[in-house]
Formats: structure tokens, sequence, C-alpha cells
């Protein structure tokens, strides 16, 4: 049984930075997209950040390009997303995700993922 836990959430002050980590277990993810959501109050989960697990391509929301970076460690079985420059629009929920795709393909759509984490808070203060 595929299990996500995120590590790392907490309060930070605009501008600071913080670093989340997912832990991956269960399975070898071979093959497996491993993507960023986040989800606000009142709002829609959205796309951050995707990484395929074995050639390490990678695809960021706008919102997000050249602030964060995701990155997996294919011997820890972690994926983590360094978040830079954060502004209180970053506040929400932030959660691991994962699917199969045997094209390598990352898609921001949240109903492709299968596997997900139980989420990590991110709160910035302005």
């Amino acid at each position: 049984q595929v299990q996500l836990v995120e590590s790392g959430g907490g309060l930070v002050q605009a501008g600071g930075s913080l670093r989340l980590s997912c832990a991956a277990s269960g399975r070898t993810f071979t093959g497996y997209v491993m993507g960023w959501f986040r989800q606000a109050p009142g709002k829609e989960r959205e796309f951050v950040a995707g990484i395929t697990w074995s050639f390490g391509i990678t695809y960021y929301a706008d919102s997000v390009k050249g602030r964060f970076t995701i990155s997996r460690d294919n011997a820890k079985n972690t994926v983590d997303l360094q978040m830079s420059s954060l502004n209180p629009e970053d506040t929400a929920v932030y959660y691991c995700a994962a699917r199969y795709s045997a094209a390598r393909y990352i898609t921001s759509d949240p109903r492709q993922y299968n596997y997900w984490g139980q989420g990590t808070q991110v709160t910035v203060s302005s």
C-alpha cells in the first residue's frame, strides 16, 4: 500500500523560505509522477509542482515558477519542495500526491493522482 507522509510545514514571514518533504513508501516508484498540490480555505486544490521519479523531469505552476524547486531523492524515497520568496498568497495546506504514468506525463489535474498524503500546513505572515 502506497503511503505518502508530508513534513516541514509551519509559520514563516513573507519573503522567507521553507522546505517541505514527502516520504514515500509501499512500493517501487519507477514510472511514477510525484506532485505537490495546495489548498487554501474556500479554494480548490491546485497544482504546485511535479516531478517524474525516473528521470527527474519537472513542471511548475506559473504562480511558483522561479520561487519553488521540486526534487527527489531516489535512495531515500523522498520528494522535497523548496519554497523561497514566500508571500501570504502561498498560505495553504500542501499535499504530496502520486500517480503511475508509463509516459511520465506530469498532469496538473488532481483527479489523475491516485495517492495522497495527509497534508501539511504552510502559513505565511505579512
